[in-house]
């Protein structure tokens, strides 16, 4: 699941996370990334794409996303700009040519700025999308503005940018268990605190843009795995635990969020945890 469940903001000049981040990014391609597949599904059925369609994915992490649209028929270029690990997951997807495998045509990914995701001779994009859901934490929309307007330059007129965001926490069974970080991360907790999900963030986000919001939908995206262990290590894919395991250790953050995933077990031993999400489609002007 673009690029992530929730946008990493732990400076990188900072104290790096004692974490493995190549694990964590396998653990996000194979385990977590795929949460979000309703998501991409709901908005790539009520846009139509297909094989007209020229797509950039901000925040595109491993891939999935991509995929999909490719295998509509869509060209599609994927940025990312500050996840390597998952974008060197991304070309194992998409343009696996060291395999002996034939890359899929119209397809570029590139890290950096969304500026290196064209040149004199590539058309316009005809639809944008940031899936990396924003409204969990404080300031989680920050640094996507930046990439809004240099996607803006490379879109056609009128052309949809796609926003997403975590649904209400009431239908949001995960914010109980997301919770966590914030309370291991204190004294971090000014850096990228939980907070509860706003009506407007996507709006918001979109009017600082200079995008024109022209409707939205909510998606149900159930968090579900075969055990407690891949839903310890899936969620601490997505980023959101690590200023916590900074301020604590992993041993620690993996007890207390194995104690807070314990409500959502189920008899067999798997986990299951209801989320809705919401994305907005705006308008390049």
């Amino acid at each position: 699941m673009t690029p992530t469940l929730v946008r990493q903001h732990l400076s990188h000049t900072g104290p790096t996370p004692r974490v493995n981040l190549w694990a964590r990014a396998r653990d996000w391609s194979e385990i977590q990334e795929r949460m979000l597949v309703p998501l991409y599904e709901a908005v790539y059925e009520r846009l139509e794409v297909g094989s007209g369609t020229r797509l950039l994915g901000l925040g595109c992490g491993s891939g999935l996303a991509l995929l999909m649209a490719a295998s509509r028929g869509a060209a599609v270029t994927g940025v990312e700009p500050s996840r390597p690990e998952r974008l060197a997951l991304a070309r194992q997807r998409l343009l696996p040519e060291p395999w002996g495998v034939r890359a899929r045509a119209g397809i570029r990914l590139t890290d950096g700025s969304p500026g290196g995701a064209a040149d004199a001779e590539t058309p316009a994009y005809s639809l944008v999308t940031a899936f990396e859901p924003i409204g969990c934490l404080a300031g989680d929309s920050e640094g996507l503005g930046e990439l809004l307007q240099g996607a803006k330059q490379l879109a056609e007129r009128g052309a949809p940018v796609v926003l997403a965001g975590w649904g209400p926490p009431e239908r949001c069974t995960t914010s109980s268990v997301l919770r966590v970080a914030t309370k291991l991360a204190d004294p971090l907790r000014s850096a990228g605190s939980w907070r509860p999900a706003l009506r407007d963030d996507l709006e918001e986000v979109a009017q600082r843009s200079g995008l024109r919001p022209d409707g939205s939908g909510r998606v149900a995206c159930p968090f579900g795995y075969a055990d407690v262990d891949s839903a310890v290590r899936g969620l601490l894919s997505t980023g959101l635990f690590d200023a916590a395991i900074s301020a604590t250790d992993p041993a620690q953050v993996d007890k207390e969020l194995t104690e807070a995933l314990h409500p959502y077990q189920r008899l067999d031993g798997t986990v299951w945890m209801p989320n809705v999400f919401r994305y907005l489609i705006a308008r390049v002007p």
